[in-house]
């Protein structure tokens, strides 16, 4: 069962788990609006797994929208879990990199120190402590920079819009995350619907990239000449919810725990510009 059922991952994990031939069950936010902490009790069943995708993701409409931010991020992400608490079902909640501060100049492992910058961070890691306090057993995923590469508004997507037309274009080098695509993530968030149980889980595609080499990659990929990408700092595009500087996520301890990890981030950036979703 997925919540948030019409956003890029929900749309893209619903298709997958078709294709396998799973019994799925798609609500979007008007099927199933998560602030309202009754609006689930008449689907979630006893066995049931729930996929949490709803959330409230625009990062910079948070800074001046903490309340809604707070009422679907942290509120909304702990009624799915009492719902699910009360039904006998399992609940895996998505959460982000954006937890983390960004001091630590290393790949995030699951147990290190969180200190989120942004509303939106703040409302997420808030998110996590409510989904546990209602349902100690629920597996919170986190995940970071996610993109599809075709036609959304993802970094990706957009720096595919800009590989094939002319012209330079300025991306931030001083930004390191682990950009994850969708179709990964995806296929992860069903290996753990298949038992992996852990509290905390990363599941990003492996490796540590700045923006700037993101970018540089998408244009190299298609053929498109990777100079055309220019570096500069965070503070030549200011934004009004500041971003950790480093928010890459380890994924030593999700192995261990059984997930298996996701590819490197360059091979699956291939994949996903050659990639139809």
């Amino acid at each position: 069962m997925i919540t948030g059922a019409a956003g890029l991952v929900g749309r893209v994990l619903a298709g997958q788990a078709a294709q396998q031939g799973r019994d799925v069950v798609t609500l979007t936010s008007a099927q199933w609006d998560i602030t309202d902490p009754a609006a689930g009790e008449s689907v979630v069943r006893a066995g049931d797994v729930v996929v949490n995708c709803a959330a409230y993701t625009k990062v910079d409409a948070a800074e001046a929208d903490p309340d809604r931010a707070h009422l679907v991020n942290a509120v909304g992400a702990g009624n799915v879990a009492q719902v699910c608490a009360r039904a006998g079902a399992a609940l895996i909640h998505l959460s982000t990199d954006y937890v983390f501060d960004g001091a630590l100049r290393r790949p995030y492992d699951i147990d290190d120190a969180t200190g989120p910058l942004s509303v939106y961070g703040r409302t997420k890691l808030a998110g996590e402590q409510a989904v546990h306090a209602a349902l100690p057993d629920a597996t919170v995923v986190r995940t970071a920079w996610i993109y599809e590469g075709h036609d959304g508004s993802d970094f990706a997507a957009a720096m595919r819009r800009a590989a094939l037309g002319d012209g330079t274009v300025d991306v931030v080098a001083d930004q390191i995350g682990s950009p994850t695509y969708v179709g990964d993530l995806c296929a992860a968030l069903l290996q753990i619907a298949d038992g992996v149980r852990a509290p905390l889980l990363h599941a990003a595609n492996v490796g540590a990239v700045s923006r700037f080499d993101q970018a540089q990659a998408v244009f190299a990929e298609l053929g498109a000449d990777p100079a055309r990408v220019r570096p500069v700092g965070s503070d030549a595009h200011p934004r009004p919810a500041p971003r950790p500087a480093y928010s890459a996520l380890a994924a030593e301890k999700s192995a261990a725990a059984g997930l298996t990890p996701l590819r490197p981030w360059r091979e699956a950036l291939t994949a996903a510009l050659a990639a139809t979703l």
